[in-house]
């Protein structure tokens, strides 16, 4: 299942009914140069790579590129959309290891890679990534989530 921009994936799992191998529904975006530049104004970093074209192709690049910070928020925003209001993030962290353009479809995906109970709490351990057209995953990740639990324990 994908979740496009403009849908919710609210989910409120429950700790129990977590199992390792789950899949994070699909966020599909569509990044473009406008967005880019929302982006810039809003996080307050322009630097130029990512919204002059000429700054890009002088650097190599035949556009310009994605924020990294702004594929780290999307990312989150998987993690999150997933856990629903009463999920905590506790970690994420993620690597940069290829360039993105706008213009070109990309898609945040996550599994289920560890469930276990420390101190009472529900830990549920995710791998996620940035997938790129091709299936490259540009962006890989990790993250730590606490979920409820229906049993006190």
């Amino acid at each position: 299942m994908a979740i496009t921009n403009s849908e919710t994936a609210m989910s409120n799992p429950m700790f129990e009914d977590v199992n390792v191998g789950d899949a994070l529904p699909e966020i599909v975006k569509h990044p473009d140069t406008r967005q880019l530049v929302m982006y810039a104004g809003a996080s307050q970093d322009f630097v130029a790579i990512h919204y002059d074209q000429n700054v890009a192709q002088e650097a190599g690049h035949p556009k310009v590129i994605i924020h990294g910070a702004l594929k780290s928020a999307w990312l989150g925003e998987l993690v999150t959309s997933w856990m629903g209001d009463e999920g905590r993030l506790l970690e994420l962290d993620v690597s940069y290891r290829a360039i993105d353009f706008p213009d070109a479809v990309a898609t945040c995906v996550g599994k289920v890679t560890d469930t276990r109970i420390v101190d009472g709490v529900g830990l549920v351990e995710l791998e996620i990534g940035l997938r790129q057209e091709d299936g490259t995953i540009s962006t890989p990740g990790r993250a730590l989530v606490s979920l409820p639990t229906r049993e006190i324990i």
